[in-house]
Order: C-alpha cells, then sequence, then structure tokens
C-alpha cells in the first residue's frame, strides 16, 4: 500500500528536476538555505499532492515557487491560479517570484521571504 497520495511518476520527476534547477531556482535555493539556522526547512522539487512545488517547508506549509516564461503565457497564468487554488485549499501559503525579480532583486526576494515566514523563524 503506497504510504502517500504522491504517484511513482511524480516522484521520479521531482528527481529529476532536483537534479536539474535552473539558474533562478538555485539562486532561490542559496537564499532559503539562509533560513535554515534559523529553523526553515525547505526542501527542493517536492510533490504536494498532484504538483511539484519547487521549493516547500512542508511542516509550516509554505511553498515558494521560481517562474520563468512560461508562466507569463495566458495557458501559464490559468495554470499557475489552478495549481496556487488547490494548495491554499490544502492550507499553503504560496510565494511567487519571477527569474528575473531573483536576478535582478535578490535581497527583495530575501526580504519577502523573510516577511511572509517571520512568525516560523527561530529568532521571533
Amino acid at each position: 500500500m503506497p504510504h502517500s497520495n504522491i504517484t511513482p511518476e511524480t516522484r521520479d520527476r521531482a528527481r529529476k528536476l532536483r537534479r536539474e534547477l535552473t539558474k533562478s531556482e538555485a539562486k532561490m535555493w542559496n537564499l532559503l538555505r539562509d533560513f535554515r539556522p534559523r529553523g526553515a526547512r525547505f526542501r527542493r522539487e517536492t510533490p504536494i499532492g498532484p504538483y511539484i512545488a519547487d521549493f516547500a517547508w512542508l511542516s509550516k506549509k509554505v511553498v515558494v515557487e521560481v517562474d520563468g516564461d512560461s508562466h507569463e503565457t495566458d495557458h501559464g497564468r490559468a495554470r499557475d491560479r489552478v495549481r496556487d487554488a488547490w494548495m491554499k485549499n490544502q492550507g499553503y501559503t504560496v510565494l511567487r517570484f519571477d527569474n528575473s525579480d531573483l536576478i535582478d532583486a535578490e535581497d527583495h526576494g530575501f526580504l519577502e521571504i523573510e516577511k511572509a515566514i517571520g512568525r516560523y523563524l527561530n529568532d521571533h
């Protein structure tokens, strides 16, 4: 009997995505790792139900997404709305960042994340 509602296909895809981080995802991973000493435990490419979150702190139900060009189309935005609604219905907070935000304003991204997760960090 499976131990979760995650399909083997979704698990395999998540493993593959963990090996192939984009430049922006790598920047985000470095930002999120800076929160680790303060108690944040983010994971990369984490299956949640039928979706794979770019980054997730499962115990606090926080998801961080890094969006590339495919998210800027009508189809991409519609998929994101459905996905975000599903995540929120499961109790998750979803934070989205454009690739360009991480390249051009990394400090701003850090501050936005800190603001969103501050109540969970050890120093608060």
